[in-house]
C-alpha cells in the first residue's frame, strides 16, 4: 500500500507543537505526521519570532516528510499556515485553518497587542494562569498536551507585531489548493469567515457548535476526522477522483 499523505500541524501562540499530540496519535496511525515548534516557542523559544522564520519552520517540516503535505494550523499557526500555502503552494497539498478568519487590523489588533504586552511583562503570572485555565476548561489529555512543551508569553508581542503585517485574505486568494476553514461557533476569530471563504479558490467552511477559540481543540476525535477527510479529498484528487464540492461542511454546521 502506498504511503499516505503527510500531515504537518502548526501550533498557536505561546505554546508548542505538543498541543497536537492527542490528534497526531490518532491520525498518525495511517499518515506520517510532524508538529514542529515555531521560533519563539517550545524547544525554539530562544529564537526570535518572525513570519519568515515561522514559514521556514513549516516548510522544513514538510520537506522532512517528503516535500508535500496537508498543513493544519490553529490561531497563530493558522495564519502561519496560510502564509506558507501562499508562498509555497507546491509544498502545501491542502490547508486546514482553524480559528484564524479575522484580519489582524484595527481594534482587534489593538486589543491583542495590549494583551500581549501585559502578558509578556508579567510572564510567570500569565503562564501560570494559562496553565490553570487550560486544565480547568479542557479534557485532561488535551490540557496536558497544551502545556507539555512549556508556555512562554514573552514572545507574544513579537508574534502580534509580525502578524500585523499579514494580509491573510490576499494570501488565501493566492493559494490554488483546497482549503478548509474551521471555527468554533463562539470564536471571535470567525468574524470574517465568509469573506475569507469567498477569496478561496477552492474553499469549505466548517463551524463547530458551541466551541470557543481554544475549546475547538477539545474534541480530538472530531479534529482527527476533519483532518482525515481533508487528506482523503487531497489524495483522491491526486489520483484523479472526485473532490467534494467547495462549500461543503462535513462534521460541522454551515455558518
Amino acid at each position: 500500500m502506498a504511503e499516505r499523505l503527510p500531515l504537518v500541524f502548526v501550533h498557536g501562540i505561546r505554546i508548542s507543537g505538543t498541543v497536537w499530540r492527542p490528534v497526531t496519535e490518532i491520525v498518525g496511525r495511517r499518515h506520517p505526521v510532524a508538529s514542529p515548534d515555531l521560533p519563539g516557542h517550545g524547544g525554539r523559544r530562544d529564537v526570535p519570532f518572525t513570519l519568515d522564520a515561522a514559514v521556514d519552520a513549516v516548510t522544513a517540516a514538510i520537506d522532512a516528510l517528503g516535500g508535500r503535505a496537508l498543513v493544519v494550523g490553529h490561531s497563530m499557526g493558522g495564519y502561519v499556515s496560510i502564509a506558507t500555502a501562499a508562498r509555497h503552494p507546491e509544498r502545501v497539498a491542502g490547508l486546514v485553518a482553524l480559528g484564524c478568519t479575522a484580519t489582524p487590523r484595527g481594534p482587534l489588533l489593538a486589543i491583542y497587542r495590549m494583551a500581549a504586552r501585559m502578558a509578556s511583562a508579567n510572564q510567570r503570572r500569565a503562564d501560570r494562569f494559562s496553565t490553570w485555565a487550560f486544565r480547568r476548561t479542557l479534557p485532561q489529555a488535551v490540557a496536558e498536551a497544551m502545556v507539555a512543551g512549556g508556555l512562554d508569553s514573552t514572545t507574544m508581542p513579537q508574534v502580534v507585531d509580525a502578524l500585523s503585517g499579514l494580509d491573510p485574505r490576499t494570501e488565501l486568494g493566492e493559494y490554488p489548493g483546497p482549503v478548509w476553514l474551521v471555527n468554533g461557533g463562539r470564536d471571535p476569530f470567525r468574524a470574517e469567515e465568509k469573506a475569507f471563504l469567498r477569496v478561496c479558490r477552492d474553499g469549505r467552511l466548517m463551524v463547530l457548535p458551541r466551541r470557543t477559540h481554544i475549546s475547538c481543540l477539545a474534541d480530538s476525535e472530531v479534529l482527527a476526522r476533519i483532518v482525515r477527510e481533508a487528506a482523503d479529498v487531497v489524495e483522491e484528487r491526486a489520483l484523479g477522483g472526485n473532490d467534494k464540492t467547495p462549500g461543503e461542511n462535513p462534521g460541522g454546521h454551515a455558518a
